[in-house]
């Protein structure tokens, strides 16, 4: 392979490293916005017991620096919130 070949190579993966870490949203982000929705949603009392859960657990893992998890089990509170 010669050093043209590797440099493009490099370069490609130093950029798909790159998105890949802006992608990533903090969990404390994405909790404003499921408490800012759960605030204003109107729930049955067994979807409100499973979306408080979500974001209970979601907090759990996000303060255990989780984020991933964390982000995962908000979208599963959003989804249950219809949104």
């Amino acid at each position: 392979m010669n050093s043209y070949v590797r440099f493009a190579l490099a370069s490609l993966f130093a950029l798909a490293m790159h998105s890949a870490s802006l992608a990533k949203v903090p969990c404390e982000d994405t909790l404003k916005d499921v408490r800012s929705a759960r605030s204003a949603a109107t729930l049955s009392t067994t979807d409100a017991v499973k979306v408080d859960e979500l974001i209970n657990k979601g907090i759990d893992r996000c303060n255990a620096d989780d984020d991933d998890r964390a982000n995962g089990l908000f979208k599963q509170a959003m989804t249950a919130m219809g949104k």
